[in-house]
């Protein structure tokens, strides 16, 4: 769990040239570059990935490509922060219900109980469109792995941290179109998510 004012350090910085920033560590430190900066070509990238949404159909890197999209983990049994962060990302979902330019991926850290079938109902009840918010599961290793050391989603201190090691944060991670991070939020906060609503559509406007 990111420190609250780490975290609004992080996500609130002010853009420049009306661009968002870059993340590249753990430490979500946010880094300003245009095409023609060093380092732009380096910039942190999402790992390859395949994993199973609540249809059964296979998801990777190329079914996002060319999508913004908002990451997060979760679990359906869950009953703490998981039904907040999940109805607050409904407001993600009903925001941009007709825009094909934009999906949210939701990965289940406990995958060997959320499986199809139980990903399928729990969409069901929470009124999860399925054509633009997908429920994922598959390999605990692989999920633990890229949330922790791609999405940097357990921040700093989960960085390293092993698939027996239990994860369970409230971050949502904001992607571009290339893979890019280019936001963290708290997903259980309102206000961070009228943020990251105006951060997704300064992304589909920036040049």
């Amino acid at each position: 769990m990111i420190p609250f004012m780490l975290l609004l350090t992080a996500c609130h910085k002010p853009v420049k040239n009306n661009n968002l920033p870059f993340y590249n560590a753990p430490d979500f430190t946010p880094v300003w570059l245009t095409p023609q900066d060093d380092g732009y070509s380096t910039v942190h990238t999402i790992a390859n990935f395949s994993f199973v949404n609540q249809f059964g159909n296979v998801i990777t890197n190329k079914s996002t490509a060319g999508k913004i999209y908002v990451a997060n983990f979760f679990f359906t049994a869950c009953r703490n922060i998981c039904p907040a962060m999940m109805d607050n990302l409904a407001k993600v979902q009903d925001a941009f219900a007709n825009d094909n330019r934009v999906l949210l991926l939701s990965h289940s850290v406990t995958p060997t109980r959320d499986n199809v079938e139980t990903l399928f109902k729990y969409a069901a009840i929470h009124h999860i469109d399925g054509k633009k918010w997908w429920l994922l599961t598959g390999s605990q290793p692989a999920i633990y792995k890229l949330a922790r050391q791609a999405y940097f989603a357990d921040d700093a201190t989960g960085y390293n941290k092993g698939a027996d090691q239990f994860l369970h944060t409230e971050n949502l991670v904001l992607i571009d179109q290339k893979g890019r991070i280019r936001g963290v939020y708290n997903g259980s906060l309102p206000l961070e998510i009228n943020t990251l609503i105006a951060n997704i559509k300064q992304l589909e406007a920036e040049k």
